[in-house]
C-alpha cells in the first residue's frame, strides 16, 4: 500500500512573505517540538522549572485522547500550570499548552497578546499535530522573541521550523545525541543548520529560565 505524501507546514499556514517581520517588543515564548522518547523528556524539562518562566507551546506526537491525561499528569508534578490547548487560550508566563492529538496548534499575536489557533487539517511531516506548523506560526509571531527547542524523536518533523525560527532571529536549542532516545529529529535540525545551541537534556530548562534575559541584552 503506498504511503500519503508528505505535506509540508505550507498546507496549513503559509510561509513567509518577503519582508515579514515579528516586532521585537512582546513578551518571550518558548516553542517544544518532541516525538519518540519525548513524554519522559518533557516531564524531565517541565518538572525542572521555577513558576516564572515564559509562556511555552509544545507539540508532542501524540494520539488523540492521550494528551488530555499527559497534560494533566504534567500538571499534577511541575511547579507551573500545564493543560492541553484549546482553541483561543491566552498564553502567559507560567503555563505551558500542549498541542491536543489530532489537531494542529499555531501561535498568532494580536497586538502585544499572544494565544493559541487549534485547528483541523492534513498531516504535515506525517504528524498531527506537527511541530513544523507550530515552530513556523512561532518564527512569524515572535520572530526574535522565541526559543525554539527540538527535542528526541524519530524523522524531521520540526528541523525546517526549526531553521525558520533560527532566520527570524529566534534562539533555538537541540537535544545533543547522547540524551536522546531517537536522535532523528535535532540531527536533522542541526544539519539544516538551524541550532545555536546543543544541550542535553538536563541543561534544557536552563535555555528556557535564561529566555528573558536574553530578550532584555
Amino acid at each position: 500500500m503506498q504511503a500519503p505524501p508528505k505535506l509540508s507546514a505550507d498546507v496549513i499556514i503559509p510561509p513567509k512573505r518577503s519582508g515579514m517581520v515579528a516586532s521585537r517588543s512582546g513578551e518571550a515564548v518558548i516553542a517544544i517540538g518532541a516525538s519518540t522518547g519525548g513524554t519522559q523528556a518533557l516531564e524531565t524539562v517541565l518538572k525542572a522549572l521555577p513558576t516564572e518562566v515564559p509562556g511555552i507551546v509544545i507539540v508532542q506526537h501524540m494520539p488523540e485522547k492521550f494528551t488530555t491525561t499527559f497534560a494533566e499528569r504534567l500538571n499534577s508534578t511541575c511547579r507551573i500550570e500545564v493543560r492541553e490547548a484549546k482553541n483561543g487560550d491566552k498564553l502567559k508566563n507560567g503555563l505551558a499548552l500542549l498541542a491536543p492529538g489530532g489537531k494542529h496548534m499555531l501561535l498568532v499575536r494580536t497586538g502585544g497578546i499572544y494565544c493559541v489557533a487549534v485547528v483541523d487539517g492534513p498531516p504535515v511531516s506525517r504528524h498531527r499535530p506537527a511541530v513544523d506548523v507550530l515552530f513556523r506560526s512561532v518564527a512569524q509571531s515572535a520572530g526574535p522573541n522565541a526559543t525554539g527547542i527540538i527535542m528526541t524523536g524519530m524523522g524531521d518533523d520540526g528541523a525546517v521550523g526549526l531553521r525558520e525560527m533560527f532566520d527570524a532571529g529566534a534562539h533555538t536549542v537541540a537535544q545533543d545525541e547522547n540524551s536522546c532516545i531517537v536522535f532523528g529529529m535535532p540531527k536533522v535540525a542541526i544539519e539544516l543548520g538551524g541550532v545555536k545551541v546543543v544541550l542535553p537534556l538536563n541543561r534544557i530548562h536552563e535555555a528556557i529560565v535564561a529566555a528573558r534575559q536574553r530578550q532584555s541584552s
